[in-house]
């Protein structure tokens, strides 16, 4: 299976098909994904970046780096979040993948420490991550795990 993983940021044209994906999969108002992304775009800004993968035209992965993923931890900048792979294409290394792509492209923009908000435990620890803290999300009665990652 062939995918690539694009940098949202390059491709304009893709900016509406990603919103309504990542809102499909988070339940987040589309118009939250498009103001992000429409900002990614229009001033090449380090933060908020959107990475998407791509199987010949059907988007099966995707995460986005903001400045904070609805937590309490507001220190803790940016934030890997939204990161999802569809079902049919788990277990492949395709979200590892996008996370060394992420990492890296944040690196090159001079962001080299990044956080993670999850409930997973020992999935992001397979790619480097460390978890870092506990943190209270948004709107959440439990606390989550706070992972970091930096890249050296």
């Amino acid at each position: 299976m062939k995918y690539k993983i694009k940098k949202l940021q390059e491709y304009k044209n893709l900016i509406n098909i990603s919103a309504h994906w990542f809102h499909l999969k988070w339940n987040l108002p589309v118009e939250v994904y498009l103001k992000s992304m429409e900002k990614c775009i229009e001033n090449k800004s380090n933060i908020p970046q959107w990475y998407i993968t791509m199987v010949n035209e059907k988007i099966v992965g995707g995460l986005g780096v903001i400045e904070n993923d609805f937590h309490d931890r507001k220190e803790l900048s940016p934030n890997i979040c939204a990161v999802y792979v569809e079902e049919n294409y788990r277990c492949q290394g395709i979200a590892g993948e996008m996370l060394d792509f992420a990492c890296q492209d944040m690196k090159e923009r001079g962001r080299d420490t990044l956080y993670l908000l999850t409930d997973h435990t020992s999935f992001y620890e397979r790619y480097g991550w460390n978890f870092f803290s506990m943190a209270q999300g948004d709107g959440e009665t439990h606390m989550s795990r706070i992972y970091i990652h930096k890249e050296v």
